[in-house]
């Protein structure tokens, strides 16, 4: 423990208040941010800002539940009708959203509730996340050190929007469970702490499997742990029970049909199997637990072969890419995906404010090792570094890391401030005191970045990229997309990524969403847009769509124009008329443009 403390006079008015109702304190500080960010962001709730596809998806997701759809069947029937399509998704997302739903529409209407729904659930993995992070600061750096916690939790960027309102993807809740992790491995109650991996682990996994990397990482901090020290064998033995008591229980309750299938996507037959043989595994590890550290390693060693054997052996075809997508659909679509890119290959005005902190938290961690080497602190430190640096890592594979990482460099940050809190002693007046304690919190949390941007105007975006940025903000509103319906409800042939929001704010169906379930119909999207008006007219007709809506400038139709000059799409830019095609009118300074198809 790092034991730099509080003035004497500070601690003595509210170190005991602060340490013994932290947690209270934790809720009411989570309370008034929540009450602030709905306050703040009232506008977008009122206007059903889901600016993300998947926020799009999991709404219509919810509301299918709600109309009767099977609890298993998570087919989406309004893209790529008639048949619809599968969504790699579990349901246990849509329970705390679906709950608000139903409990707000008798005073307030479906439609408001639903607002009220979306803008409130993103709050709720928040409350979570900022006790996980205060337990664990209070552990690992002082009892009263947890309100740095939310504050350097409130001074991230690509992490904290990921539990804005509106934002109600599953990204929220898997970084919550992150957090419990670490308080889990930090736990200094062996069985307590185990629990609490192995069940977050669970839950995260049955969400989905974007976090799996770090679930395996967490495993072998714990296997670590009980190699260097046999007493670690009742963590270990309780993580490997939640781990595959839980795996089992989510794949049971939550796999949907699709997912009973050997996919290698979500949880599926493929990683529950694997993952209750590994916790039986390590079951057997730690009731076995022999004296010699050399023999353990070399178990533990044997253990990760078997469960690595039998993946390969047993399923194949999850070696290569998760998706399983083709190669065409890879290239044209898989790869250029934004936040799959590695962090290096954004502008740095990206870039910079998302590396910040999770360079800063390394070295905090790596310091804060040095320091309890000798100390009780030291295993629960040395976790929070090897994690630290393995999220600071994965940015290096994709950009899409970049909020984990930054959940994982607040202890490590905080541990600096810790360290740093006796410079604010020297000052001899409460204005330079206020001033030192604020250049001290923008340094360790990484907040100048954005400062230095702005000032020397780093990748500052060009017109036609603050041009496209418009555009397509402008298509994705509900003012721009309600007038839709004034037509009856159809099959619109759509750009891809406008097909989720279309689907959520109109009656209309559309045809693809930028799911790798969704290939095929990706693809005869891009083939559309991409080659003849007569193979566009062609693939229109066979998904029985009767009216194209384009978004001119929208991020998707400028990569048309830009691969495949002369195509259908770039000719209709330019103004081209076909004569299967009949303009409709929509509504005046409307963004899109509609067609008829005959």
């Amino acid at each position: 423990m790092i034991n730099h403390l509080l003035p004497p006079a500070t601690l003595d008015r509210v170190g005991r208040v602060l340490d013994r109702h932290w947690l209270r304190l934790t809720m009411l500080a989570w309370l008034g941010i929540a009450i602030w960010y709905v306050w703040q962001r009232w506008a977008g709730i009122h206007w059903l800002s889901l600016g993300d596809t998947d926020d799009n998806m999991r709404l219509m997701q919810v509301r299918a539940l709600l109309d009767g759809q099977g609890w298993f069947d998570l087919r989406n029937y309004r893209l790529n009708p008639p048949g619809g399509f599968n969504i790699h998704w579990s349901r246990l997302v849509d329970l705390p959203i679906a709950a608000l739903i139903v409990v707000l529409r008798p005073f307030v209407g479906v439609a408001e509730a639903e607002r009220l729904a979306c803008g409130i659930a993103p709050l709720l993995p928040l409350a979570v996340t900022l006790a996980a992070l205060g337990a664990t600061l209070r552990r690992l750096v002082h009892p009263l050190a947890w309100p740095l916690g939310i504050a350097l939790f409130l001074a991230t960027n690509v992490l904290l929007g990921m539990f804005m309102p509106d934002r109600i993807d599953h990204h929220g809740w898997q970084l919550a469970m992150l957090a419990v992790t670490v308080a889990g491995l930090c736990d200094p109650r062996r069985g307590r702490g185990g629990a609490l991996v192995g069940g977050a682990t669970a839950v995260s996994l049955t969400i989905g499997l974007e976090m799996l990397p770090y679930a395996a990482m967490a495993g072998a901090i714990i296997a670590l742990a009980w190699i260097w020290d046999r007493g670690e064998r009742d963590r270990l033995a309780v993580y490997a029970l939640g781990l595959a008591g839980g795996t089992a229980a989510g794949f049971a309750g939550f796999a949907s049909d699709a997912n009973r299938l050997y996919r290698c996507d979500a949880l599926t037959p493929v990683y529950a199997s694997t993952v209750v043989l590994a916790g039986g595994l390590l079951l057997g590890l730690a009731m076995l637990s022999p004296q010699r550290p050399a023999v353990r390693l070399v178990l533990a060693i044997v253990a990760g072969a078997l469960v690595a054997g039998f993946f390969a052996l047993a399923f194949p075809q999850c070696l290569g890419r998760p998706e399983q997508v083709s190669d065409e659909l890879y290239t044209s679509w898989l790869s250029q995906v934004r936040e799959a890119k590695p962090i290096y290959r954004h502008p740095l005005r990206i870039a910079l404010p998302i590396v910040t902190l999770p360079l800063i938290g390394l070295i905090g961690a790596v310091l804060a090792t040095w320091q309890a080497r000798r100390q009780p602190s030291l295993r629960g430190w040395a976790c929070v570094a090897l994690f630290g640096a393995f999220a600071a890592s994965m940015l290096l594979w994709q950009a899409r890391a970049g909020p984990a990482a930054q959940l994982l460099a607040v202890p490590g940050a905080a541990a600096l401030a810790w360290l740093a809190l006796p410079l604010l002693a020297a000052p001899r007046f409460w204005l330079a005191k206020a001033a030192a304690a604020a250049g001290l919190f923008v340094i360790v949390s990484g907040s100048f970045t954005p400062i230095v941007i702005d000032s020397f105007g780093v990748d500052r975006p060009s017109a036609y990229v603050r041009r496209v940025n418009k555009a397509t903000g402008r298509c994705l509103t509900l003012p721009a997309m309600r007038p839709l319906d004034r037509y009856p409800a159809q099959t619109v042939f759509t750009f891809v990524d406008l097909g989720p929001r279309l689907i959520t704010l109109t009656h209309h169906s559309a045809i693809a969403g930028p799911y790798h379930r969704n290939g095929d119909a990706i693809l005869d999207v891009h083939h559309a847009f991409m080659r003849s008006p007569a193979e566009a007219r062609a693939i229109m007709k066979r998904h029985g769509a009767t009216m194209l809506l384009v978004c001119p400038d929208m991020a998707e139709s400028t990569n048309y124009r830009a691969k495949a000059r002369g195509g259908f799409y770039d000719r209709l830019a330019k103004g081209e008329s076909f004569d299967w095609l009949t303009p409709l009118p929509i509504k005046q300074g409307s963004p899109f443009r509609a067609f008829r198809v005959k």
